[in-house]
């Protein structure tokens, strides 16, 4: 009987051991971190969505390693964790050394095996920060400058190119459409910063992998994916946010639900904002006070003179954001998913179009853009399979809606003019990844992208109400085509060199029909048909692992879509742009070196140099319209231009980036940005290029401890004197401060800020924000509206 039981306990001590686990724990917020490698000599485990793994295997070791990219590396012996009752926390790290990226290729890369610059914001990054849009979680990367036209705006510049010349991407599907403008474009801010997981920025030309557009750099964003569970009982997780933030009173109420099965998950995320009017801050330019505003009232436009100057008038907007994912793993081979995302402001003001003035008058009295709505639908498949032709491939099918317009009434005038757009969009992206051993890889595959436009106008008499027909800003029914295929090849030569290239070739069709009722166009249609190659060559060469040393060469392309080839719109200096027929797609040439030190993982450096030369590139340039330069556009004579291949445009410069871990739970991290752009003129001489944003950088002390994090930082600009101006700036003296000599240009400027977060509970978070603390009154470079003044920012996030 003694043996019996003995035989018992000792089979039920190697089940307890057996099914033994330990969970890992994010310090601060106190949530589970999945995908942390766990290993002691050849042991190794992962922990799964729930941040648990089997622990069985390491009972009695001394050193076992705990290891994730964003998290400060851990050793603990097995019988220190044991009286941890196998719980241990793990800390953010502000040095990426062996971070997973996905832009590069399509598939999951080492970092630091990818010879491209990537940034990457994670979900602790964007938990601190606490960002108002995606807008402002790009800025976040401290290489992206955003500019913003008015409050419901932000239109990212990265390495002297903005708006259809830089690429946006959500869950891998392309934003850009075909009316993706030339000028600042605010589309990003239809994305969720609350529903945002992870974002990467690719610094430079990336058309091989995406296509058009990818001349600046490529901004990914990954949002909420649906875990599965790995026990039993089903997985249900949520969180509850409340923000609000001084500067504009803002208020924002965001919840996301997640439910996961064996093979069944979901996400439900919902965000709605309610922005007030923007004030500015008590230090800076005088010529950025809002002195006075236009209102009707009685019938008439009238003139009041603003009480509080540093409110800006009529910026206030709602938005709201919409989402909801489903999973479906049927086996470990399979992986079906399909989203469906939705996003609509309110009506929002053109607010750098309202300073305008004209004979001593405010130009107009409205102008505003409609509710602008983006929903997307998208199925994504993905297979596993060990074949001579793939080890993975993923179909990516998406429909993708856009809905804008444009509203504006001159001063005095009673004629209100209404320009509607709508785009539809269809996508598929067929992707292959195929693994030869574990030193090459290549990926290859193909695109389709089908765009249809939607265009029309009226006029409305606002005593009358009647309306009148009106010319469309765009050919109504003009379609915009891709199809392209890519071949990229990812081979490790040896332990000190890797080697990825690629090529893609590219076919796109335009088609218009233009309506000549309003304009006598010499022509009744277009269609362009172009076609493009664009190549890649990346050398990685690390001869020890504290040094790397990064070379690429690529090339870039954007082809002439609907709003290059087709608008006709008012440019907002006396000139109207009329269609151009003729044009051919621009190419952008890129060569960039980096330079990377790590010592003794605590420190890393990391140095690029870059240029980027665009040739063909279209422009906006003087024209004639049935021999004659100038026509009557909206009852006032107007300069005919179009957009042209006449230019070439030169951008180089650097960025430097060091993080740091410091002792006692300090950090530091620091990010500088250097760009200079020419571009060339009509009569052969050069001019600064207009999205070149001045040097710019962020600095960032954070410290750690237990519950509670806290990042002290400064962001910064330079300065660009009148010399240095674009001539489309200079032409915008509204929205610059005036130097000594009563000349535009745009003051360099710093704001010193503070984040703080503390887990109080298990379930709460409290978030603390002050933002330019110093009540600076700036306007970031080629922006319509002021930046916020002194802003307080209080957030509370349950935690379920």
């Amino acid at each position: 009987m003694k043996k019996f039981v003995l035989v018992i306990i000792f089979l039920f001590s190697i089940i307890v051991v057996k099914s033994q686990n330990i969970t890992v724990f994010d310090q601060v917020s106190l949530q589970a971190v999945p995908d942390v490698f766990i290993y002691c000599n050849s042991i190794s485990v992962v922990t799964n969505e729930e941040g648990t793994a089997d622990f069985s295997n390491f009972t009695g070791h001394k050193e076992i390693i705990f290891q994730h990219p964003s998290y400060q590396k851990k050793v603990k012996s097995y019988s220190e964790l044991k009286k941890a009752n196998f719980k241990i926390y793990l800390t953010e790290s502000p040095i990426l050394i062996k971070d997973i990226v996905i832009s590069a290729s399509g598939w999951e890369q080492d970092k630091r095996q990818v010879p491209n610059k990537i940034a990457m914001i994670n979900a602790g990054q964007i938990s601190l920060q606490n960002p108002q849009t995606a807008a402002d979680l790009l800025g976040v990367s401290g290489g992206v400058f955003i500019q913003k036209s008015q409050y419901g705006g932000g239109s990212p510049m990265i390495r002297g190119f903005a708006a259809n010349r830089v690429l946006i991407t959500v869950d891998g599907v392309r934003m850009n459409n075909a009316i993706f403008r030339s000028g600042n474009l605010q589309n990003v801010i239809s994305i969720d910063a609350f529903s945002v997981n992870k974002t990467e920025v690719i610094f430079g030309a990336g058309s091989v992998i995406y296509g058009s557009d990818a001349v600046g750099g490529v901004m990914n964003f990954y949002t909420l994916k649906p875990t599965l569970s790995t026990r039993e009982k089903p997985l249900i997780k949520s969180n509850v946010v409340s923000r609000y933030a001084s500067a504009s009173s803002e208020k924002t109420s965001h919840i996301d639900f997640r439910l996961g099965y064996k093979k069944w998950a979901f996400v439900s995320s919902f965000t709605f904002s309610d922005f007030g009017n923007l004030k500015m801050g008590s230090n800076g330019p005088d010529e950025y006070l809002r002195l006075e505003y236009v209102e009707r009232i009685e019938g008439k436009d009238s003139i009041f003179i603003n009480e509080d100057p540093q409110i800006q008038k009529f910026t206030s907007y709602q938005q709201l954001n919409l989402m909801q994912k489903i999973r479906f793993r049927p086996n470990n081979n399979w992986d079906f998913s399909f989203a469906s995302h939705y996003s609509k402001t309110s009506d929002y003001a053109r607010y750098d179009r309202l300073i305008r003035y004209e004979n001593s008058l405010p130009r107009s009295a409205q102008w505003f853009y409609g509710p602008q709505v983006w929903a997307m639908n998208n199925l994504n498949i993905t297979q596993s399979s060990e074949n001579i032709f793939y080890n993975k491939f993923n179909l990516l099918i998406a429909q993708q809606h856009f809905e804008e317009s444009r509203h504006d009434r001159d001063f005095l005038d009673v004629e209100l003019y209404h320009r509607y757009e709508k785009v539809d969009v269809i996508s598929a992206n067929l992707d292959f990844e195929k693994k030869i051993k574990d030193k090459q890889r290549i990926f290859y595959g193909g695109e389709i992208l089908l765009n249809k436009v939607g265009s029309t106008g009226n006029d409305e008499n606002i005593l009358t109400k009647e309306t009148t027909p009106a010319p469309s800003r765009y050919p109504d029914g003009s379609s915009w085509n891709s199809f392209a295929a890519y071949l990229s090849y990812w081979r490790k030569i040896n332990k000190q060199f890797s080697l990825q290239t690629g090529l893609r070739y590219n076919f796109i069709d335009l088609t218009s029909e233009f309506d000549t009722s309003f304009y006598h166009f010499p022509f009744t249609g277009a269609r362009l048909k172009n076609d493009a190659l664009t190549g890649s060559f990346g050398l990685n060469y690390s001869p020890v692992k504290q040094w790397l040393f990064k070379l690429n060469l690529s090339t870039a392309f954007r082809a002439p879509n609907i709003d290059d080839m087709g608008k006709v719109f008012d440019s907002g200096n006396g000139a109207v742009v009329v269609p151009n027929p003729n044009l051919k797609p621009e190419y952008a040439y890129n060569a960039e070196l980096g330079i990377t030190r790590l010592f003794s993982d605590k420190v890393e450096i990391d140095f690029s140099i870059f240029s980027i030369l665009l040739n063909s590139a279209m422009v906006r340039r003087n024209f004639t319209l049935n021999n004659q330069d100038s026509i009557l556009y909206n009852g006032e004579m107007s300069r005919v231009q179009a957009i042209q291949n006449s230019a070439h445009a030169f951008v180089y410069g650097c960025q430097a980036d060091i993080e740091a871990i410091l002792p006692f739970g300090f950090g530091f991290t620091s990010y500088f940005n250097y760009q200079k752009g020419i571009e060339e003129l009509d009569d052969g001489s050069n001019a600064p290029l207009r999205h070149a944003a001045p040097a710019f950088g962020t600095s960032h002390l954070t410290y750690t401890r237990d519950k509670f994090k806290a990042d002290f930082y400064i962001n910064f600009s330079g300065s660009i004197s009148y010399e240095n101006l674009a001539p489309t700036e200079i032409s915008k003296p509204y929205i610059y401060a005036i130097n000594s000599e009563g000349l535009p240009y745009s003051p360099s400027w710093h704001t010193i800020n503070v984040k703080l977060r503390y887990q109080l509970h298990n379930n709460i978070m409290l978030g603390f924000g002050a933002e330019n603390l110093s009540n600076q009154r700036y306007r970031p470079y080629s922006s319509g509206i002021v930046a916020a003044g002194r802003n307080l920012i209080f957030s509370v996030k349950g935690i379920f």
